[in-house]
């Protein structure tokens, strides 16, 4: 049965993300702000659908902590879940990816149109992170919020490894806060696995965490601190591994 939700599950989201994907091309010349809440609203579709298909239902935490200011929003990756759950929370934000995900079709291009991400090559290092504070500080200026995954790729629930330093960089030259976010997503959605398990997703939104007067290695470790720790108490991947 669980497979056969899971099964139910993809081909619903398949289905749909095709036509809010083909709805939003063919009004690409909307205003920005009804091409924004067409993707809010598919998220929501897409949460709905993973708690009455497959029972994951989403518990967000912490919503009180989000500062006033456009802030830089850093994500533990574990699942896909995550990507397209946290949207309907927090204001309009864009994302930092690997470039080759625009290049997709359909699917790739409503991204470049509407969330108008940092689409970045992985490998250029130095000149990538350049990237992310050059585009990043003039989302920020325009009251848009930037959304890093600090680790680069969906880890295996239980591990993590050293963050990306973008964020934190990018966080310190504007002058905005960093939003740590830890969720126990992975318990229930595992990465390369078919099946998703019924449950509660706990989404936990951190306390801000100021990256002024501080190198930008050292802010990552904070964040990284804060989210790990939140790991250990919500997941349970983390916790069979103590």
């Amino acid at each position: 049965m669980r497979w056969l939700r899971s099964a139910l599950f993809i081909v619903f989201g398949f289905v749909s993300i095709i036509v809010y994907a083909t709805f939003a091309l063919l009004v690409f010349w909307a205003p920005q702000r009804f091409l924004w809440g067409i993707v809010v609203n598919y998220c929501k579709l897409a949460l709905w659908a993973g708690d009455f298909i497959c029972g994951m239902k989403m518990v967000v935490e912490g919503q009180e902590n989000l500062p006033d200011e456009p802030s830089v929003i850093m994500i533990k990756h574990t699942s896909t879940l995550e990507t397209y759950g946290h949207v309907p929370y927090f204001p309009r934000t864009a994302w930092v990816l690997k470039r080759e995900i625009t290049w997709m079709p359909i699917f790739g291009w409503v991204i470049g149109l509407i969330f108008r991400p940092i689409a970045i090559k992985r490998s250029a290092g130095r000149t990538a992170v350049m990237q992310v504070i050059e585009q990043g500080k003039e989302k920020l200026a325009n009251g848009i919020w930037v959304t890093v995954y600090p680790e680069g790729t969906r880890m295996p629930p239980g591990e993590t490894k050293k963050y990306g330093i973008s964020g934190a960089a990018l966080a310190k030259e504007a002058g905005v806060p960093i939003v740590p976010v830890a969720h126990n997503a992975g318990d229930l959605w595992k990465r390369l696995e078919f099946t998703k398990r019924p449950g509660i997703v706990r989404f936990c939104i951190g306390p801000p965490i100021s990256a002024a007067g501080r190198p930008p290695k050292e802010t990552n470790l904070l964040v990284q601190e804060w989210i790990e720790n939140k790991m250990k108490e919500i997941s349970t991947a983390y916790q069979d591994k103590e």
